[in-house]
């Protein structure tokens, strides 16, 4: 037995010269120091070692280190031959060719220092060991956060806790996001120890925000749902504006015509509406609510002052807005104006036509027809009228022969003859023209003034 046992060892340090050759040292490597892993998880430990000398033995131990306790072998392999522990043969293995542990399902009580050594003998024996530090951790579940109090805080009064809870989970941090943006301590902002509560003292409106805490430890992460704070606040920005796109501090409206206005301010919860008219230094509720209707009507005051105040029934707070009302003359009544100027205005223009036009065709006739003119003058007279001549010898006086004469025709021969000139006719001439009919010559001394 003794013979055969040592022919067998020189044939082994044989196998491992003829495979590895020669080498200067044995390097062992582990590439990370710290390794969390999942409970309930299978988690390997990896190792790499490499030498290059002469070896006819390499042995690998594991061993772990508990704070609470001693030290505990765990494996340990001799060339290729594996032997565990009777604890742990069920739950751990060793892989020889680069000394890596499997531990089949992490448990809490496997978290700890885990120390591996590896040796080797040849020529001389060189060992080296490195410490892993394993941690078990429970992933967290969801998180949910509750807000006290949870029907919310007044502006400038109330304060705000926002508080995080988690169902599973070791070794939590917490963090708050305020619209996806981690949140710092400020003047405002604080938290507890552990960052699982977050308070707000005193809350403002700018605090109106989705807030969410996230919760994380070494193997897992979750964010629980948004939550958005009830704060009491307003009223802020108090504005009227009307249906026809008006707003500011007056406002037009034709007679006759109804505006709509509104009333509106930055408020929670919503405002009440309160609209009011001021007039000899007296002030009167006319209506209640956001809007106001308005029915422009024809009266001596032409402006109005009304106010439309907000109220807002949780922080006790109030704004109003003074605003004018201008009842224009455009519209129906300026209508109705033009309607009643225009018969008026019509028939004054219809009378000066006719006027001018008439005026216009008695000029024109006259210029036109100037003999039927002295033509209706003549037969106009009676007969002493063109008898009543006066005797003339010659010109006595140019002036008095100055005129226009006609030749006029009067048919009888019983009747006189008619002279309203100046001059005297002779008797044979007169009788000369009774044969036949009787002509007269009449001067007439004026020419008919124009126009």
């Amino acid at each position: 037995m003794e013979p055969f046992s040592s022919k067998y060892y020189h044939s082994f340090c044989n196998v491992y010269l003829f495979l590895l050759g020669t080498s200067t040292a044995l390097n062992l490597k582990v590439p990370s120091e710290l390794i969390h892993g999942v409970k309930g998880r299978p988690l390997i430990i990896p190792v790499e070692y490499s030498f290059n000398t002469t070896v006819c033995e390499i042995q690998i131990t594991w061993l772990l280190n508990k704070p609470d306790s001693k030290s505990t072998l765990l494996v340990t392999a001799k060339n290729r031959s594996v032997i565990p522990d009777l604890e742990y043969q069920h739950k751990v293995s060793l892989s020889p060719l680069n000394a890596s542990l499997l531990i089949k399902e992490l448990h809490t009580g496997d978290e700890g220092e885990y120390t591996v050594k590896v040796t080797i003998q040849g020529k001389h024996t060189e060992s080296q060991s490195h410490k892993i530090q394993v941690t078990v951790d429970v992933p967290v579940t969801k998180p949910l956060v509750h807000m006290e109090p949870h029907l919310g805080a007044v502006e400038y009064i109330g304060n705000l806790t926002l508080r995080c809870s988690v169902r599973n989970g070791t070794r939590i941090s917490y963090h708050w996001l305020k619209s996806g943006v981690n949140i710092e301590a400020g003047s405002r902002y604080s938290f507890s120890l552990n960052k699982q509560m977050f308070f707000i003292s005193p809350v403002t409106k700018e605090d109106i925000a989705n807030y969410s805490c996230v919760v994380k430890n070494f193997v897992s992460q979750q964010e629980s749902e948004p939550i958005t704070p009830n704060i009491y606040y307003g009223p802020y920005d108090l504005t009227v504006n009307s249906d026809k796109g008006q707003k500011g501090e007056v406002f037009t409206v034709d007679i006759g015509e109804v505006i709509l206005l509104f009333c509106s301010a930055d408020s929670n919860p919503p405002n009440n509406y309160s609209w009011f008219q001021r007039f000899n230094n007296e002030t009167v509720v006319i209506t209640r609510g956001p809007h106001f209707e308005i029915k422009a009507e024809k009266t001596a005051q032409r402006t109005a002052k009304y106010v439309c105040c907000a109220y807002n029934n949780i922080t006790g707070k109030k704004d109003e807005t003074q605003f004018t009302l201008v009842i224009t003359a455009t519209g129906q009544e300026k209508l109705s104006q033009k309607g009643s100027s225009l018969p008026s205005l019509a028939v004054i223009t219809a009378m000066s036509l006719f006027v001018i036009v008439s005026m216009v065709i008695i000029f024109l006739w006259k210029r036109c027809h100037p003999h039927k003119v002295i033509k209706q003058k003549l037969y106009s007279g009676t007969q002493s009228d063109y008898v009543r001549t006066q005797t003339f010898s010659g010109h006595e006086d140019a002036m008095d022969d100055f005129g226009i004469y006609e030749f006029v025709a009067l048919p009888g021969g019983s009747e006189p003859s008619k002279v309203s000139s100046n001059k005297t006719v002779s008797s044979s001439s007169s009788a000369q023209c009774q044969d036949t009919h009787t002509t007269i010559y009449e001067v007439i001394s004026h020419v008919p003034d124009p126009l």
